[in-house]
């Protein structure tokens, strides 16, 4: 979005680079457990990626390679031990994060190739059969570029997998790298997207997000397409994306996940910088198009607009919030919810790249969600992008906006989102 953004995102496109967390100008110690393990030495069942107790969140493609922000695996298992095989289209040394029933996320580097154990006796509360029962496995990559292959799960000798429900809700976030996470501590699992997904419990989330692409289908930031033409493929925009797809990326089964009950959009951070050159009638063309074909794969759905924040700017002796696109967006919320269209709703379809009448009227279905105020200048790291706060109170914000428009209860009433964010003061005397 930036220079900085750019130089770093060329940079990760050569290869899985390391990167110091910040908090408060204190460096944050980063050991993750080594869980690599040789394979011959266990005696394990197996089972390939297949296996149809597997549940893969996000979007995996038919490699079982994973794509965009924060994709995951779920699954309930007997026993006490889980390890996984990665493939050869692992990111090599990508973080990862697990967690067994209601306990709080874990992390660890994935080696390519390589077979990694991810429970074992000694995992919290593993011998505790309740209130969840069974136990329940769930892996999420906290990066947006990087990714796994799923070769194989092992459970011990003997033991079986289950297939755990799907969540009786789901939502689905369409971003750039801000709802990717993009120098978030921990990317996508500290993004006010998951925030969001995971924050209100009881809910399927996928992350469709990538830093850098714009709206507009041009190229953006590095990124050959725009999320207009890419969010109805299975991969992203990344380097990674051409080299184990070329040209010729597969497309997206929509069939593979639930029909989204809400979809957030962040879009237009990108194109409106000066140095892309997209106008605002082609911002407003892209989009409204964009929200004519989500209605059209999903009729149900509420789509939820975001106004844009462009960071903010020394404005005299205090600060002030810069925006994108802010009329076009409010504009584009006005016309979705007009007498005229909502009589005979116009649909998109991405094959044919054509409009149709759906010759039926709608009930309204967008709506608009103003970001302006919070967030302050402080919740903004040196990178142009929300810090963790920052990322909290958004995700805070949209989620009890969900609950006061659409009814959604809270579930997520215990279990940690946020991982690594005990931040106190243990002298109450001072």
């Amino acid at each position: 979005m930036k220079s900085s953004m750019i130089s770093s995102t060329i940079l990760s496109f050569s290869c899985v680079v390391t990167a110091t967390i910040w908090q408060n100008d204190q460096v944050r110690i980063t050991n993750y457990p080594d869980t690599k393990i040789e394979l011959s030495g266990h005696d394990f069942t197996d089972y390939p990626p297949s296996a149809p107790e597997l549940s893969y969140k996000g979007r995996w493609d038919s490699k079982y390679v994973s794509w965009w922000s924060a994709p995951g695996l779920k699954f309930g298992f007997t026993g006490e031990e889980v390890a996984i095989t990665f493939g050869p289209l692992t990111s090599d040394t990508v973080l990862i994060g697990y967690r067994v029933n209601g306990q709080d996320w874990q992390l660890t580097n994935i080696t390519t190739n390589a077979t990694h154990i991810l429970v074992s006796p000694e995992s919290p509360a593993i011998d505790v059969g309740w209130p969840i029962n069974p136990s329940t496995f769930e892996l999420r990559v906290t990066n947006w570029a990087y990714g796994v292959q799923i070769s194989a799960v092992h459970l011990s000798r003997g033991e079986s997998l289950i297939k755990i429900p799907k969540s009786s809700r789901t939502i689905e976030f369409i971003g750039d790298s801000l709802s990717s996470g993009y120098t978030a501590t921990l990317e996508g699992l500290s993004s006010f997207a998951y925030g969001m997904g995971a924050g209100l419990g009881n809910t399927e989330y996928s992350i469709t997000a990538y830093p850098g692409i714009c709206l507009v289908d041009q190229l953006c930031w590095g990124n050959t397409r725009g999320m207009f033409h890419q969010w109805y493929y299975t991969s992203d925009t990344s380097p990674r994306a051409t080299q184990i797809w070329g040209d010729k990326p597969e497309i997206w089964d929509f069939s593979k996940q639930d029909d989204a009950d809400i979809v957030v959009i962040n879009l237009g951070t990108n194109d409106s910088n000066g140095a892309i050159n997209v106008t605002s009638s082609e911002y407003v063309a892209q989009y409204t198009l964009l929200i004519e074909g989500i209605h059209a794969v999903w009729p149900n759905a509420q789509i939820i607009l975001m106004s844009l924040w462009e960071g903010f700017f020394a404005y005299g002796n205090s600060y002030a919030q810069a925006q994108g696109f802010a009329s076009e967006i409010y504009n584009i919320y006005q016309y979705f919810n007009s007498k005229e269209y909502l009589s005979n709703p116009i649909l998109y379809n991405s094959h044919t790249n054509s409009t149709y009448s759906s010759d039926r009227p709608s009930a309204p279905f967008v709506s608009y969600f103003n970001t302006t105020g919070l967030m302050q200048h402080n919740d903004i790291g040196p990178a142009y992008h929300p810090t963790d706060v920052g990322h909290i109170k958004v995700a805070s914000h949209l989620i009890q906006y969900a609950r006061m428009k659409f009814g959604w209860e809270l579930y997520a009433t215990g279990p940690e989102v946020f991982h690594d964010t005990l931040y106190w003061n243990d002298n109450q005397s001072y």
